[in-house]
């Protein structure tokens, strides 16, 4: 189903195979500059705070979270960030469909890492201030509220447009 939705956004914008990987690459390199940005500064701050003075006092359920946190916001980091990496070393290499196909499955599994850090800050922060049945509450809701926002409604969007492609 993929390759001839491919083949009609090809046939709508008149494009060749190869203009169309140019476009999908230069989107997601758009996309990329946008979550990099954000999974660059949450992770700045997670290493920071270890420095702080009142971070001795965490739980070691707290520090557990901290760490876990810190370990998928790097990891979210590598994957958003490895798209660059990849360009650098096939550049020249006449290569644009193995590096577009490899940079949408980095960012996919690096938005769910930055999703997974998002909420693991948000269960630290509500449980040092609210206590841990409030950190686990805001926890879920916004790990419902990335799944809705980031998985469900893209799948929602993507099954609408197929139905509507073959009714055309």
């Amino acid at each position: 189903m993929t390759d001839e939705i491919a083949r009609r956004a090809r046939r709508e914008r008149h494009e060749t195979p190869r203009e169309q990987l140019d476009r999908n690459w230069s989107d997601l390199l758009q996309e990329l500059r946008v979550s990099q940005t954000g999974v660059q500064l949450l992770t700045a701050l997670l290493f920071t705070a270890v420095f702080q003075a009142r971070f001795a006092e965490l739980s070691g359920y707290e520090h557990a979270v901290y760490l876990i946190t810190v370990c998928l916001s790097t990891m979210s980091t590598a994957l958003l960030i490895t798209p660059v990496a990849l360009h650098r070393g096939l550049f020249r290499r006449h290569a644009r469909r193995p590096l577009v196909a490899a940079a949408q499955l980095c960012a996919v599994a690096g938005l769910t890492l930055l999703g997974l850090a998002v909420t693991g800050v948000v269960l630290l922060i509500f449980t040092v201030t609210a206590g841990r049945a409030a950190g686990v509450i805001a926890a879920i809701v916004t790990a419902i509220v990335f799944g809705a926002l980031w998985a469900a409604l893209p799948l929602a969007l993507r099954r609408y447009r197929d139905i509507d492609e073959v009714e055309d």
